[in-house]
């Protein structure tokens, strides 16, 4: 496998951001740090809309940290070569060498880009001389430019020119912690974890906060939600995730007693939040985070999450509203929460 000495970060969003732009782009850098702070690697430069990272003979490695970082779109392996046509040409053929072999019949194209308008050759130049050195070196290539196996990029920068065919993608959104924080109602199923991890995919900083009532629920179900954290944690803010737990079996066994156990979920519910609202008022949250589904439950009806609300002022995010059971299975499974969590 070639050693690529750099990682070609990518991130979508945050180039709409306008004067704003920069504090997203320093959290992100930020959350990258957190997130690669135990594997070696070198510099991260940013510069004209791409995040640079040098690695240390652990591209791969580094590339699968960064999958779990939002706003990073993608990220690709780079060669990086001096000026010199001859010199991107040997940097092109170690690409596709390491990307289809040079023994296996597949299509290409080259795409090249010249932000750098002081290098001699046009864009459309560059891909034509690659292009007949490629064709010449591997007889088993040809070129498709409507539908190839393989693209090799081209881009030719002040710093140099930088090669390469792979395009990792990664979960793209806005770096967590972008948005303010947000105190999630983690109860430990397939819900409320896959509520966090959507909302930290917009940018929210998470904490959260389950309700532990034994015997009602076993140590068990604790240890699976503090399990639960750690996996959610390397998605948020720097890498962490605060979680508090709250004392829930005196108001359950109240709520057992009370004249109402038809309505004894709503008033439980009710209850929760209150708490919530109050927690998340002393940790400067701005918004309460749920896992509710509308229609799953008797107490996820729009009449009953209307009766819910009405104890707090805080806004409550629904991040699954409109999601059905599979949906949730389905992205709980992808995000590695599902396991954990039945």
């Amino acid at each position: 496998m070639l050693m690529y000495p750099l990682l070609l970060v990518r991130y979508g969003e945050l180039s709409l951001k306008g004067r704003n732009r920069k504090t997203f782009e320093d959290i992100l850098l930020a959350n990258m740090r957190s997130s690669l702070a135990d594997l070696p690697h070198g510099r991260i430069t940013k510069t004209f809309g791409r995040i640079y990272l040098e690695t240390k003979d652990n591209w791969a490695e580094l590339a699968q940290r960064l999958q779990g970082v939002f706003g990073i779109v993608s990220v690709s392996p780079v060669l990086k070569r001096d000026l010199d046509l001859e010199e991107i040409k040997e940097g092109a053929s170690l690409v596709v060498q390491d990307t289809k072999g040079s023994t296996f019949k597949s299509t290409f194209k080259v795409e090249a880009r010249r932000p750098n308008k002081a290098f001699p050759l046009t864009s459309p130049e560059l891909c034509n001389a690659l292009g007949g050195h490629l064709l010449r070196s591997f007889p088993h290539l040809t070129v498709d430019v409507h539908n190839p196996d393989f693209i090799l990029n081209v881009e030719i920068r002040q710093e140099g020119a930088f090669l390469y065919s792979q395009v990792i993608p990664c979960p793209g959104g806005l770096p967590a912690g972008s948005s303010g924080k947000g105190l999630l109602l983690l109860s430990g199923g397939i819900d409320s974890p896959i509520a966090g991890f959507l909302s930290m995919k917009r940018g929210v900083k998470i904490e959260g906060l389950h309700f532990y009532s034994y015997p009602f629920t076993s140590e068990r179900s604790k240890a699976k939600v503090v399990e639960l954290a750690n996996l959610l944690a390397p998605y948020n803010a720097k890498g962490s995730f605060k979680l508090w737990i709250a004392y829930f079996t005196e108001i359950q066994k109240a709520l057992q007693k009370s004249s109402y156990p038809t309505l004894s979920i709503t008033l439980m519910r009710r209850f929760m939040l209150r708490i919530a609202t109050e927690l998340a008022r002393r940790e400067n949250a701005l918004a309460l985070i749920t896992g509710d589904s509308l229609g799953q439950v008797a107490s996820q009806t729009m009449e009953s999450i209307h009766v819910i609300n009405a104890v707090t002022t805080t806004p409550v995010f629904r991040p699954l509203i409109g999601m059905d059971k599979q949906e949730i299975i389905d992205l709980a499974m992808r995000v590695g929460t599902y396991e954990t969590s039945i």
